[in-house]
């Protein structure tokens, strides 16, 4: 039986993700979250419109998306009440936030150079994909339940770094599910994951077929064309009553 309930949060349970940007002055930040997701070679990413990382990410247009695992959660934790900004804003205040300009060195964590963009990988997140900005939108600015101006980021992914043992010994661009546990965020608690429960049909065809990019030779060039004609439709702006509302609206609406 079912009971109808109004819970604070929805965080039914997302991995853990470590943003790292740049600083103006050059240095580095750290935003450790879980409002992601992928689809492709892109994420969708539910940032804090005050935060400092939203703010790097309109200059820079840049950062890495560090994948925490299991082993990673007191470095995780240790970032949880820490803001890169100056200025705190008063909902931050109210959470108990405070100040930390050199977060690497506060959750005991190791810068590596990237090679694309420039902000830098942790060493230790297993899985690193450095992105760039694709869009930036506004988010609920028009529902009473969101507390905090939010922002919709999308980026897309410009290249994978993977720790090898995570890597399946037949094909190395594969990651082995049964050997990455991702650090999951439920409830703002930690929870790791456990062993495969299920069969899954959607495994059972080769991963690639979910990216015709990767196709080569005449089969590869004749079923990208035909994915293009065949979803040519739905590659059409929604309807402007569907489109999220502009920069101005939202702050029109987050005024009122």
């Amino acid at each position: 039986m079912h009971r109808t309930i109004e819970p604070a949060i929805l965080y039914a349970g997302t991995p853990v993700v470590l943003i790292t940007t740049l600083n103006a002055d050059g240095s580095a930040n750290i935003a450790p979250m879980s409002s992601a997701w992928w689809l492709g070679w892109s994420c969708m990413l539910g940032l804090d419109a005050t935060s400092k990382t939203t703010e790097n990410l309109r200059r820079t247009r840049e950062c890495v998306l560090n994948l925490a695992s299991v082993e990673q959660v007191e470095a995780v934790d240790r970032l949880a009440l820490l803001t890169g900004s100056e200025q705190l804003p008063l909902h931050k205040k109210l959470l108990g936030y405070r100040t930390e300009r050199d977060k690497f060195a506060a959750a005991g964590l190791t810068a590596d150079t990237s090679t694309i963009v420039a902000a830098p990988r942790i060493r230790e997140c297993p899985i690193q994909m450095e992105a760039r900005v694709a869009s930036i939108a506004p988010f609920a600015a028009d529902d009473a339940k969101m507390a905090i101006p939010m922002r919709a980021i999308e980026v897309r992914i410009e290249t994978v770094h993977v720790r090898e043992d995570l890597c399946m010994a037949d094909n190395p661009d594969r990651i082995d599910p049964d050997r990455w546990k991702p650090l999951i965020m439920s409830f703002r608690k930690f929870y790791g994951v456990g062993e495969g429960v299920h069969p899954s049909r959607l495994a059972r065809g080769p991963e690639e077929a979910y990216a015709p990019w990767k196709m080569t030779g005449l089969k590869g060039m004749a079923g990208r064309a035909a994915l293009r004609i065949a979803n040519a439709k739905h590659r059409r702006p929604e309807p402007a009553s569907l489109r999220p509302p502009s920069e101005a609206d939202a702050e029109e609406s987050w005024r009122s």
